[in-house]
């Protein structure tokens, strides 16, 4: 895996979610905005299969699931919810691949990764999968297994181009601090050891010989563990860090972490001057002690999280407004 810290990847990106629900738009959308870094768009608005958790549901391997009313819940087989999730991505897939023509950089594709959908998941009896440490072990080895396929999809379809995955953790930090809520609401589950959560990641992170990014817009992100665990870069909401988080980031980006730093809001708002967008990464970086001269090297601009919930036209002016604050970045990191 040392190989991917000296890769060189695009200035900005996006995180993964686009409003709407026309594949090819979102697409050429996303290929066009972000000409030397574009993502697989996701696009939630279709229904569910379409969502985050069914997408990856989608691709695990000899693992099921089916919609209820409070979520995606174990199955025997694959049913309708498993199909339609399957479909979409086919149709995502389908999209990328006529906007990649001849295209030779790096393309990020999105999962979530194996925390975040162990807290998501129903076992038959209605509790998280998170709850029961058998099924989380199957539940890692599937993942593992259906992003291998994927991964090999996506490189067939996009032959010229390098493969970046990005694994999505919104709930990490809740079950390393068992906080997630357990089906009765009432209690939560306990909290996963740091090694076995850690251990976890490090499986997932080995079936990809390309870089790995690890993303997760709630607070108090483990840089460290994620460190540990193989990621090449960490993404994160960068208004969220508190001091608490400086000391990790130094020790990262010293280590030769990439940082996707979150800085462009993910819903509707005014957006304010390309500069000022990365005005706090600079600060940081002073306080940090870093030189300056590595601020463009070691960053990567992307809005706070996925864009689902803007409007069409605030989610491509958002992903512009990206690719102008890293090169404001890069033109003046002092």
């Amino acid at each position: 895996m040392s190989e991917n810290n000296d890769f060189s990847w695009g200035p900005a990106t996006g995180i993964g979610s686009m409003p709407g629900g026309d594949a090819r738009e979102a697409a050429k959308t996303v290929v066009g905005s972000f000409e030397d870094f574009p993502h697989l768009p996701e696009l939630p608005a279709r229904g569910p299969g379409a969502d985050m958790v069914g997408r990856t549901i989608g691709l695990l391997v000899e693992m099921y699931a089916h919609v209820e009313p409070s979520g995606w819940r174990i199955s025997d087989r694959p049913g309708r919810d498993t199909r339609r999730a399957r479909s979409w991505m086919g149709q995502d897939l389908d999209a990328l691949e006529e906007f990649t023509q001849g295209y030779e950089g790096v393309v990020k594709v999105q999962a979530v990764g194996p925390w975040t959908l162990a807290a998501a998941l129903e076992l038959r009896g209605g509790e998280a999968a998170l709850g029961d440490p058998g099924a989380c072990r199957d539940l890692v080895a599937s993942l593992a297994e259906g992003l291998r396929a994927h991964l090999a999809e996506v490189r067939r379809r996009v032959p010229g181009a390098r493969v970046a995955l990005q694994l999505d953790e919104p709930s990490l930090t809740a079950v390393l601090r068992g906080q997630v809520r357990t089906a009765s609401g009432y209690r939560t589950h306990r909290a996963v050891d740091r090694q076995v959560v850690e251990g976890a990641l490090r499986d997932v992170v080995a079936v990809h010989d390309g870089p790995v990014v690890v993303h997760s817009c709630a607070p108090d992100v483990p840089f460290a563990l994620l460190r540990r665990a193989g990621a090449t870069a960490v993404s994160f909401d960068f208004n969220l860090l508190t001091e608490r988080d400086e000391e990790q980031i130094g020790e990262a980006v010293e280590s030769g972490t990439r940082l996707f730093a979150g800085v462009v809001a993910s819903t509707d708002g005014p957006l304010s001057d390309p500069a000022g967008s990365v005005m706090g990464v600079r600060t940081l970086w002073r306080r940090l002690g870093l030189p300056p001269g590595t601020l463009a090297e070691s960053l990567v601009i992307t809005p706070t999280c996925g864009l689902a919930g803007a409007s069409p036209a605030y989610a491509r002016a958002a992903l512009a407004h990206c690719v102008k604050a890293a090169r404001s970045l890069a033109d003046n990191p002092e």
